[in-house]
């Protein structure tokens, strides 16, 4: 089995910077690079309804009216100002624009960062979103599985043509898995067993299968996250399945300007973890 990788979460949203300093975050994911992380994954909404209510993992990070930037776009700046750290989404409400629109801009990202994204997917919880793209939120599941058929067509055939209304994500068209948030170490592990199950049926090879699944957060005696204790849970991560420990830097980084040093220690801290 190769190493694990290490993937930092950072929070293209929010109050992380003042309106006119948003520039700054190309610095982090540059810091991230220098540090030696393997991945940097940034998120997606497109527009924000009011009802953060209806979030279904605990309390919504951001009010509504806080600023949200566009995730490809992102990627793309950090893409100009690093080397060789990988770049993803985790994840990009992939059913909110078109097909061919979205083939096109994750086509162009991979050439021009020389094959680094990871294209992470998913349809989203917020109904606000689809409806203000004129989408049925209830076909939400049927609309990711077409807009991903056709990716892979644009992506591979010239003329490219497709014609079929349903087809199955996580057999034909996934190459990882990023469990839904909040799911448990066993939910993981049941869930990456399910999906390789479900790959041999397809006669896909279930060893190729990369599984991203979140650390833990452990708090100390202040309540505080602890960094140190958090990292130390990595090599449960990694037996529940994980091929990928995702780190969300938010957790441990108030400051900008302390992200260097926390993003040291994080890639220290799981290496030693993991021997």
């Amino acid at each position: 089995m190769s190493r694990p990788t290490l993937t930092v979460g950072l929070a293209n949203y929010g109050s992380l910077f003042p309106a006119d300093e948003w520039h700054r975050f190309v610095d982090l994911a540059r810091a991230a690079e220098d540090a030696g992380i393997d991945r940097v994954v940034v998120v997606d909404h497109v527009v924000m309804g009011p009802h953060t209510e209806n979030y279904a993992w605990g309390t919504f990070p951001v009010p509504p009216e806080a600023p949200w930037f566009e995730p490809l776009i992102v990627l793309g700046a950090i893409a100009a100002a690093t080397t060789r750290v990988r770049l993803a989404t985790g994840i990009l409400i992939a059913p909110l624009r078109p097909a061919a629109l979205l083939a096109k801009q994750a086509a162009t990202l991979d050439v021009l960062s020389r094959g680094r994204l990871d294209l992470g997917v998913g349809t989203g919880w917020q109904r606000e979103e689809y409806d203000a793209q004129g989408l049925d939120f209830s076909q939400r599941g049927r609309l990711l599985d077409d807009t991903l058929a056709a990716c892979q067509v644009l992506w591979r055939d010239t003329p490219a043509a497709l014609d079929t209304p349903t087809l199955s994500f996580h057999v034909r068209w996934g190459s990882a898995w990023i469990p839904i948030m909040g799911a448990s170490l066993a939910e993981i592990a049941e869930g990456a067993a399910r999906i390789a199950d479900a790959w041999r049926t397809a006669g896909r090879d279930p060893a190729v299968l990369q599984v991203q699944a979140p650390l833990p957060i452990e708090r100390g005696d202040d309540d505080r996250p602890d960094l140190a204790r958090s990292m130390a849970r990595a090599p449960e991560v990694v037996a529940a399945g994980a091929t990928d420990v995702h780190v969300t830097l938010r957790a441990f980084n108030a400051d900008p300007a302390d992200a260097p040093g926390v993003l040291a220690e994080i890639e220290r801290r799981f290496a030693e973890a993991l021997g």
